[in-house]
């Protein structure tokens, strides 16, 4: 059985939006893309490595997957990420793309998401890994199908932002299992839910 592992860049302030560059999700506004960039490392570097080798397959919701779509196809053969995103089997949440999808090893999931990524750990015997896909990440999070979060947690406040977790989001309790800094001040943070809930009010 897989596990379900998010993998996010994160403010200070919970924001998760355009981390990479500075047109790759302007939505609201948004001025700040780009943001994650300036704080990358050799630790940060070692850690994705890490990641990438450990293999498994890859979750993602519709903005995302076409994001990544757009961009990592196009890369030279011998940059190792575009590599293994290339080459890695990819997963797609959406109710609106139709098969076949553009990317390489791609398969749409069809019906009820949560139900799908529940037949998906099943069936895996590897990681499931979500990258970016905060609309996915925020429906899953109510049915209990995320075993762990690994976030990059930057020093930076944006003070606007989609963030990963909003003001109507799940009720979710999390323990710390690992944590590393990097160079430049930022987090690396591996958490892992819990079962506890609330005391009634």
């Amino acid at each position: 059985m897989a596990r379900l592992v998010v993998q996010n860049n994160l403010t200070l302030d919970g924001v998760m939006q355009a981390p990479g560059g500075a047109d790759e999700d302007t939505r609201d506004g948004f001025a700040y893309g780009g943001w994650a960039q300036p704080y990358f490392d050799p630790v940060m570097a070692e850690a994705a490595g890490e990641g990438m080798a450990k293999g498994g397959a890859m979750l993602f919701g519709r903005r995302t997957y076409e994001q990544f779509a757009s961009f990592w196809p196009n890369q030279p053969a011998d940059d190792p990420f575009a590599k293994v995103l290339n080459e890695t089997q990819k997963y797609v949440a959406s109710t609106t793309l139709q098969e076949p999808l553009p990317w390489a090893n791609s398969t749409l999931l069809a019906g009820d998401v949560a139900k799908a990524v529940a037949k998906l750990k099943q069936e895996l015997d590897k990681d499931l890994v979500i990258l970016g896909s905060g609309e996915l990440i925020r429906s899953l999070l109510p049915h209990g199908l995320i075993d762990q979060f690994t976030l990059q947690i930057h020093p930076l406040v944006l003070g606007t932002g989609r963030r990963l977790f909003t003001d109507d989001g799940a009720y979710t309790t999390l323990r710390l299992v690992k944590s590393k800094p990097t160079t430049t001040g930022v987090l690396l943070a591996t958490y892992e839910p819990t079962e506890a809930k609330p005391s009634p009010a």
